[in-house]
């Protein structure tokens, strides 16, 4: 992933994402993204998340959030360390490193 995002250019790819979710701490059909970057997988206490996701386990840090905004579905398999986990997100395929980085720099400013 490129060390450095522009988050103006991210807020813009991130315009796809308002469809689930508010660029604020309330939830939608997904969780509030507001604070995302740091926080720890399933831990917003008024979402009904998958089984892998209820589990957590890991933190949504630059390299997690690299792969889930590439392939969520894949990305809960590895992260859990579960191969039959699952996620109601849909793959987004933001695979792009460049991209990532900007949504990342995006996310970090809520």
């Amino acid at each position: 992933m490129a060390a450095l995002g522009n988050a103006a250019k991210g807020k813009s790819l991130a315009n796809k994402c308002k469809t689930c979710h508010n660029f604020t701490a309330r939830k939608k059909v997904g969780p509030g993204l507001q604070g995302v970057v740091g926080r720890k997988a399933g831990s917003m206490t008024d979402m009904k998340y998958s089984s892998a996701l209820a589990a957590g386990g890991w933190v949504w840090n630059e390299k997690n959030l690299a792969a889930w905004m590439c392939d969520s579905k894949a990305a809960v398999k590895t992260l859990s360390g579960n191969a039959s986990a699952k996620t109601k997100m849909g793959a987004q395929r933001i695979c792009d490193a460049t991209k990532q980085a900007d949504l990342i720099a995006f996310l970090k400013t809520l």
